[in-house]
């Protein structure tokens, strides 16, 4: 089986875990954090040193798959990693304490920017000559990949709520936004199956006489993009429940708590931090 090294990435990932796993041991942090962590920098050798990166410039499906993964799976398992609450608690970082939840973090981690940043770059990527450029230059190729992690982390990270973020957004901001994902990626799916073959000439200079023919290819490409890019983003959705449902439950408890030390003097729900002021008497 062909492999291939890349070594900015190689260095990169040994670098990122190193610090993270002497960090999380220093700091008593949770293994799952870091098994999932380090799950998401695993990835990122599979897309760039396994046969994915020997094929990538060979057949249009491989750097699909390139994409979905960087995109959607990559970040996703560095966010459960919460690596912006370890660094919070390891170093300080007063900038950064002082200005998180100011107004300009706060705009710039609105919900409908954060969906922009996640789906533009796709777009940008497929529908500009920005993917002819990336087969021809490694390091456009290398900056664009970079691009797509840092896109989908931070909308997992805005998303998930493990690390400090600067907005507090309900839990069904994230559900519609997660739906609002699923239908740019159908749209860009039929745009790429219906729509002209993207980057001709390379690709059928570089096809090696076995393999699917470069429409076909194309096809099986927006497929993995549109129904690959949905089933990635399944694991997201059941974390964002399971948090949910934990938020809800937490809650309850902290109400709870509050009802038992308060004093048994009038209804129920005037002793409920919750609804008191709502039913409060006139």
């Amino acid at each position: 089986m062909p492999l291939t090294f890349d070594a900015p990435a190689v260095l990169g990932v040994l670098a990122a875990g190193t610090l993270y796993v002497r960090t999380a041991r220093h700091r008593g942090w949770p293994p799952g954090r870091t098994t999932a962590f380090l799950a998401g920098l695993a990835t990122i050798l599979v897309v760039t040193c396994s046969p994915l990166a020997v094929y990538d410039t060979t057949f249009f499906w491989v750097r699909a798959v390139q994409t979905v993964t960087l995109l959607m799976i990559t970040p996703l398992l560095l966010a459960l990693g919460a690596p912006v609450r370890l660094l919070l608690d390891t170093v300080e970082v007063p900038w950064l304490r002082r200005h998180g939840r100011g107004p300009l973090a706060r705009a710039l981690t609105f919900p409908p920017v954060v969906t922009a940043v996640l789906v533009a770059p796709v777009l940008v990527l497929y529908l500009t000559p920005l993917y002819d450029l990336t087969l021809r230059s490694p390091l456009v190729d290398g900056l664009v990949r970079l691009g797509l992690v840092l896109a989908g982390f931070t909308y997992f990270w805005t998303r998930l709520g493990l690390d400090p973020t600067p907005r507090d957004d309900p839990h069904l901001v994230s559900v519609w936004i997660a739906f609002a994902e699923v239908v740019f990626d159908g749209a860009l799916g039929l745009v790429l199956w219906l729509g002209p073959l993207l980057a001709p000439a390379h690709y059928a200079a570089a096809h090696p006489g076995w393999g699917p023919d470069p429409r076909t290819d194309q096809i099986i490409g927006a497929g993995v993009l549109w129904i690959g890019g949905d089933v990635a983003g399944l694991p997201f959705v059941v974390a964002l429940f399971v948090r949910w449902a934990r938020d809800d439950e937490r809650r309850a408890e902290q109400i709870d708590a509050r009802l038992d030390e308060a004093p048994e003097t009038g209804l129920w729900w005037e002793n409920d931090p919750a609804l008191a002021e709502r039913f409060q008497r006139r």
